[in-house]
């Protein structure tokens, strides 16, 4: 019998931030996005809760490696030696050096990288697993399609459950808390490409799954209505993120103006302890930073 369970990592104390996914079928488990280093407790107190342990593991599926996704992997394999890590080809690199990817994360958040994220820990390469986008994987009785689903990063792959009809996403569909109707971009830099993710659009809602599982968080249960949702706001903040660039003398007027905008087309939709917890979520102002960067590089590309 195969089971979905959402561990809750409670990132930095609150609830229903980063979810993990404990997939169970026939004795064999594995995690998608374990999450970062800093809830790596909480994760082992997670399982404990279901009467398992990090022993007890045999997979990690990472849909990309930020951070919030992937930083707990190294500390998991060191912990139990026999777990295979399942990473696209062009992630599995900085999983098994991430000094590279640390320096990236270091540039968006100098003071609170350690206190957000906790210690990444390198995957020895003898524990990944490389994925292109193609592959079906087994545990037990369950089987998982794996699409390459790029735009929100290069590296991101989701993992198609069909027998369950569950998509397991990452950030591929963005933030939408469970039971919230609201669905939110989240766009940090380096990689954002709107007219790549256009593809990733495509092949989740040609699958039809019945559920996306969310990252950031949980169970949405009508994913052709997430997606289109998704995308219509995903080319709306652009839109703003154009039209701050283009009013403001410089980046940081830019920044204050999208957040303005954009933090008040939230709360139209949601309470105001939501507004803050999906602005904490996404992560508002990395957001603009991903899409100023985006549009800057498509500007130079048509000059």
């Amino acid at each position: 019998m195969a089971a979905i369970t959402t561990l809750d990592n409670l990132w930095i104390g609150h609830p229903s931030t980063i979810a993990a996914a404990l997939l169970e079928s026939e004795g064999h488990r594995a995690i998608v996005d374990p999450g970062p280093g800093s809830t790596l407790e909480t994760l082992r107190k997670q399982l404990q809760a279901h009467g398992l342990s990090v022993g007890d593991l045999d997979a990690l599926l990472l849909t990309h490696i930020h951070l919030d996704h992937a930083g707990a992997s190294g500390a998991l394999v060191r912990e139990n030696p026999r777990l295979a890590v399942y990473v696209h080809k062009n992630g599995a690199p900085h999983m098994a050096d991430p000094s590279k990817l640390l320096a990236s994360a270091l540039r968006l958040w100098p003071n609170d990288l350690q206190r957000l994220f906790g210690e990444m820990l390198p995957v020895p390469s003898e524990n990944l697993r490389i994925l292109e986008g193609g592959e079906t994987l087994t545990l037990g009785s369950s089987k998982f399609e794996v699409v390459y689903t790029p735009g929100h990063a290069s590296h991101h792959v989701s993992y198609f459950d069909h027998q369950e009809e569950v998509a397991f996403v990452g950030d591929s569909a963005c933030v939408s808390i469970e039971f919230q109707p609201y669905v939110m971009p989240a766009t940090p830099p380096p990689e954002i490409d709107l007219e790549i993710w256009e593809n990733s659009f495509a092949a989740i809602l040609e699958r039809k799954p019945a559920r996306l599982f969310l990252t950031h968080f949980g169970f949405s249960g009508n994913p052709e209505e997430h997606v289109l949702l998704f995308r219509e706001r995903l080319h709306k903040w652009a839109k703003i993120a154009a039209k701050s660039l283009q009013s403001a003398s410089e980046e940081s007027a830019a920044l204050a103006a999208f957040m303005a905008e954009t933090r008040a087309e939230i709360a139209e939709h949601l309470p105001a302890e939501e507004v803050e917890h999906y602005v904490f979520s996404a992560g508002l102002n990395l957001s603009f930073l991903g899409l100023a960067r985006y549009l800057r590089k498509r500007a130079a590309a048509a000059s």
